[in-house]
């Protein structure tokens, strides 16, 4: 029986049994952290090998030695393996740094410092800068906004990618400088924009100048269910559109390789391109080439990447499929929750009743389960309907992953009947 079906007294004795689970739960004393999308130690493992690249007699690339200052925008090898990724121009791409998070920060910034290239003013100068935000969506998105003080606006997520009639309609305000997109297994639903949406996102008419899509490709080739999925490619779908200039694209090797030690990078139009060069020439003579050399040399091309990767799917299709059996199992027989199936990425969303979020949040916490904090995949914090819920799978053993997911449920239908029963 469906759980807001259930006659009081049938509901009361709900409770009562989850209650008690509950407390047997808290009565283990358990210590279990899945509040990140982190790679186990074995996934860790599989990228050993870099700490023996490059050779100590390879350290040239392309007549350029990897040691040495000079090439700010990176190896070339290093641009042409992220351009194959991409599907862009090598000339397209900066190869640069371990964080892209670093890299996105960094181009906000600079808007708000120099301006963007079709900026007519620094953002600073300007008296209200606002951003969309799909959602749920990315919590370290919302932290570089809230720290500029930028105001940012809920765009529901959709099957499809965020709903397009409300960006379309938002973009009409020149104080709306951008928009977040995680356009291939979104964080947290899983979500890969379809060819509609991400032609309308291309094709936008925005009334500021200087719109910029923030296209941050984390999972390009994170399949962990089947093969590889193609995907638009947004720097050409943009510049059909005669918009070659508003999307700024953003990956890295983090879940690929090393998240701590890994390379990022930036996609952009050449005539952006040009203009970041002599902005970023102000701060920096070069990044790790060394460590760009090395990733070139362990995973070679799109290939060598797309192989490493089905070595990562072995041991992520587990843990997502046993958070699919505990739901599908414990949680949606009673009706009371939803949540979707993803096929890669890092995450499983999960929306219970309204208003049950904080405090499924809060027991989980009290029983000794970690998860990243209700509200964090909405703007400030803020879920308006209090009820989504990010399951980050990856990081625990698959013995206290079950464990957790074993919490979770209890958690989840304790917060249900309470809720019910006023």
């Amino acid at each position: 029986m469906k759980l807001k079906e259930m006659p009081r007294e049938a509901l009361q004795q709900f409770y009562v049994e989850a209650k008690a689970e509950y407390d047997a739960c808290k009565a283990k004393g358990l210590k279990l952290d899945m509040s990140r999308g982190k790679p186990e130690k074995q996934q860790l493992d599989l990228s050993n090998a870099l700490f023996s690249l490059p050779a100590p007699d390879s350290y040239v690339s392309g007549g350029i030695d990897a040691r040495n200052y000079g090439t700010m925008d990176g190896l070339p090898a290093c641009r042409a393996l992220f351009a194959e990724l991409l599907g862009v121009k090598p000339e397209e791409v900066f190869a640069a740094g371990s964080s892209s998070l670093t890299l996105m920060y960094g181009l906000i910034s600079k808007a708000f410092t120099h301006g963007l290239l079709h900026s007519t003013a620094p953002w600073s100068k300007l008296g209200k800068v606002k951003f969309l935000c799909p959602v749920p969506g990315y919590d370290r998105h919302f932290t570089i906004c809230q720290s500029f003080g930028v105001e940012m606006l809920n765009v529901p997520m959709t099957a499809d990618g965020p709903d397009m009639d409300l960006v379309e309609e938002y973009v009409k305000d020149p104080a709306v400088k951008g928009i977040w997109c995680v356009p291939k297994y979104s964080n947290p639903e899983g979500i890969i924009y379809s060819d509609e949406t991400i032609a309308r996102l291309a094709s936008l008419k925005p009334a500021a100048e200087d719109f910029v899509i923030m296209w941050d490709n984390a999972y390009c080739v994170h399949e962990f269910s089947g093969e590889f999925v193609p995907f638009k490619e947004i720097l050409t779908e943009c510049r059909n559109a005669g918009n070659p200039d508003m999307v700024f694209e953003f990956a890295s090797t983090s879940k690929i390789t090393l998240p701590g030690a890994g390379v990022a990078c930036f996609a952009c139009s050449e005539a952006n391109m040009a203009y970041m060069k002599k902005l970023l020439n102000a701060e920096c003579i070069s990044f790790d080439k060394v460590n760009q050399l090395r990733h070139v040399q362990f995973l070679k091309d799109r290939a060598g990447v797309l192989a490493h990767m089905k070595k990562h799917a072995a041991f992520m299709k587990p843990k997502f499929d046993t958070v699919i059996e505990f739901l599908d199992r414990e949680i949606e027989p009673l009706g009371f929750a939803s949540y979707h199936r993803p096929t890669g990425g890092y995450f499983v969303s999960l929306n219970t009743m309204e208003g049950c979020a904080k405090r499924t949040h809060q027991l989980m916490k009290e029983a000794g389960v970690i998860m990243t904090g209700a509200g964090a995949t909405y703007p400030y914090g803020k879920d308006p309907q209090d009820a989504n819920l990010r399951i980050a799978p990856s990081y625990p053993p698959i013995a206290e992953l079950r464990e957790a997911m074993h919490v979770l449920c209890v958690c989840l239908k304790l917060a249900a009947a309470e809720k019910l029963l006023g």
